[in-house]
């Protein structure tokens, strides 16, 4: 199963400017993201940010947060509990059979006109902590009915083992891991796609 780009939403997770300074790999991990952003901008693919307390850990990365359509702040280390589920599935989308237990309590009258999954149902996912906010926000997605893939380099911890317990994790509880080459090139599918020489370029 490769990843169909018009599925797709990106959202990349807290690159806060008082965090990653503590994070192993932090750097290369933020690096991977701004790629990711930059990648899914040249392609049409919707980006999005969150934030834990930024008014402690401060705002992402000014080239992170400058990718994204919206940047959502947390308190929450699960991001679904915040305003991020609205807009990857807007509300009038919500009740269909995709949404959560809210979306099926909804009267019958509220759910007949929505579709039965959002317009893009799989999030391409990446962030930090990876053992703490990434992992409870991809099984929180997961919850959610989402496709979940998230994107192992673009992931990071202040311990490399915590970063690997959580990647040990998401898979056992269905969730793709890829890397940041292979979701550009599933996103371009071909050497003939329109936008192929300009995400070589940000490869290169």
């Amino acid at each position: 199963m490769l990843l169909d780009i018009d599925d797709c939403q990106l959202v990349l997770v807290d690159y806060q400017g008082r965090l990653m300074p503590a994070i192993h790999g932090g750097q290369e991990a933020t690096a991977r993201a701004v790629f990711l952003g930059r990648v899914a901008q040249t392609l049409g693919v919707p980006v999005w940010g969150t934030e834990q307390n930024p008014t402690r850990l401060g705002e992402n990365d000014p080239a992170v947060r400058a990718l994204c359509q919206k940047t959502f702040p947390k308190m929450h280390f699960d991001a679904t509990q915040s305003d991020l589920v609205a807009a990857l599935r807007p509300p009038a989308r919500a009740g269909g059979g995709g949404g959560g237990g809210n979306a099926r309590s909804l009267p019958k009258h509220l759910q007949k006109p929505a579709a039965p999954l959002p317009a893009r149902n799989t999030v391409v996912l990446a962030g930090c902590e990876a053992h703490v906010c990434l992992l409870q926000t991809a099984l929180g997605l997961v919850e959610q009915e989402f496709d979940v893939w998230v994107v192992t380099d673009a992931c990071a911890s202040r311990r490399e083992r915590d970063r690997d317990a959580a990647l040990d994790r998401l898979a056992g509880n269905g969730v793709e891991l890829v890397t940041s080459e292979m979701v550009a090139f599933e996103w371009l599918q071909s050497c003939e796609h329109p936008q192929f020489r300009d995400v070589l370029a940000l490869i290169k």
